[in-house]
């Protein structure tokens, strides 16, 4: 796409909506990035300088992600995770509805928290790290009864609350909105490395006990606390959503970039369930080992697709990264499905994740760039939900349907295709000054509104049986 649809800086005017909101915070230390984790002091790096915001929002993200790879450890043998691929199909459905129903609490209530909070996202990051680490206490208690499950549940909550609040942190602890793919980047690497790391010991304390486990979780979370108290102090959002903020957020290209992400994201979701039943129908001893291998290689992907993001940012913008990233799934379903075979889902299953780790590193730069006048705490989390459920509805087809492995291949690589031919052919649109295509929902929105109004005024509907209500005399 071209540079037509990017947003101007602040202080630029735009028609149809009020100058930017600005944001009150501390000045960013040092024009670039940076070293991304800085030294061991509480605020320093080992040299005295101060470090930087990005460096201290870095330094929480490592340690949420190492509570979280600790956590994963430590539950892998519980009543929760024993609802496993290789389960039976009803369980993976009870699965799938667990798993969206953190973001059920996450978009209404969580997103605005987030930006309207006394403190700000900091203190938001605080409260997360410190429920995290009560939680993880309390099961402790717990591990073995059903009282794990809502500690479970609460637990997702929290961290889909973190995970919309770094989101939204990002913003702010980078001087220029050319960073952003590479702050976003070196945060989904820090992420991968760290989490690895620390499932390590994690992993060693599992072998003596799983209580041992979530109390070094617990102290993880201690720490993500502690640095999180670092992060600069800020209050974004004042007031409720306002008109401008609602206009940002349906800006043509906000809505053509969270479509095609969304489908990114249900190719994930559809890939993922389809090799857990395909590869366990095809052999029940061996099936699990592989399915577990394909999962190691998806977190491969994601990492190297988060490392080569602000390389592929330097040579093509935002727009170019999410429509690279669903050409790359199309091709690779397509591949896979002519190929055939274990090898091949497996790689799929890498290459899948690893596009998708691409797409949204653009797709978060784009909400960060083009809507800056928005609340980013309740921006995000209403994609984030839009995403979750996107997962779920493709991730529910194989459960409930046996499809062979190479036309589930393709399915992936039809998914992607069509929403990158979508997303070309409306960019097209843009650039020429159409408007976009009203999708199947917003015209059954704007007909049920129509079918109001018109009982409210007393007008028949088309259809309807009941005559017109005489004229009063």
């Amino acid at each position: 796409m071209s540079d037509q649809g990017r947003t101007p800086r602040p202080g630029a005017g735009r028609a149809g909506l009020p100058p930017r909101r600005v944001v009150t915070r501390r000045p960013s230390r040092g024009g670039r990035v940076g070293r991304v984790l800085g030294g061991v002091g509480a605020s320093t790096t080992r040299s005295g300088r101060p470090l930087t915001p990005f460096q201290l929002l870095a330094r929480t993200h490592a340690l949420m992600a190492a509570g979280e790879a600790v956590t994963a450890v430590a539950l892998a043998g519980s009543l929760f995770l024993d609802i496993s691929p290789t389960a039976a199909r009803g369980k993976v459905l009870l699965f799938l509805a667990v798993s969206v129903a953190p973001f059920a609490v996450v978009a209404p209530l969580i997103g605005p928290v987030v930006d309207r909070m006394a403190g700000g996202r900091r203190l938001v990051v605080q409260i997360t790290a410190l429920g995290r680490a009560g939680v993880s206490i309390l099961m402790m208690a717990n591990l073995d009864n059903v009282l794990l499950f809502p500690l479970a549940f609460t637990a997702m909550v929290l961290q889909k609350t973190y995970v919309v609040s770094k989101s939204a942190l990002v913003p702010t602890v980078v001087s220029d909105e050319e960073e952003l793919v590479e702050a976003n980047s070196k945060l989904g690497v820090i992420s991968g490395v760290v989490g690895f790391l620390a499932a390590i010991p994690a992993g060693l304390l599992h072998l003596v006990s799983d209580r041992a486990t979530l109390g070094f979780g617990a102290l993880v979370f201690i720490g993500a606390l502690m640095a999180a108290a670092q992060l600069p102090r800020e209050v974004v959002a004042a007031q409720r959503v306002g008109r401008h903020e609602q206009m940002e957020l349906r800006a043509p290209g906000i809505l053509l970039a969270a479509t095609a992400m969304g489908l990114l994201r249900a190719s994930v979701g559809f890939l993922f369930f389809h090799l857990a039943f395909w590869l366990r129908d095809a052999d029940q001893n061996t099936g699990t080992l592989w399915f577990g291998l394909g999962v190691g290689l998806a977190a491969i992907g994601t990492m190297i697709g988060n490392s080569c993001g602000p390389f592929i940012r330097r040579a093509a913008r935002e727009e170019v990264m999410l429509i690279g990233a669903l050409g790359f799934t199309a091709l690779a379903g397509v591949g896979a499905a002519l190929v055939g075979g274990v090898l091949a889902a497996l790689l799929l299953m890498a290459a899948v994740n690893m596009a998708a780790a691409v797409g949204r590193l653009g797709f978060d730069s784009i909400v960060q760039r083009d809507a800056r006048g928005a609340n980013q705490g309740r921006a995000f989390a209403q994609f984030e939900t839009k995403f979750q459920l996107g997962w779920v509805a493709a991730g529910i087809v194989p459960v409930l349907i046996t499809i062979p492995g190479s036309l589930g291949f393709a399915i992936v690589g039809a998914l992607a295709a069509f929403a990158m031919v979508t997303y070309l052919l409306s960019g097209q649109r843009l650039k020429k000054g159409l408007p976009l295509p009203q999708t199947l929902t917003g015209r059954a929105k704007q007909e049920l509104n129509k079918r109001i109004e018109q009982r409210r005024e007393g007008t028949p509907t088309r259809g309807s049986l009941r005559p017109p209500r005489p004229p009063d005399r």
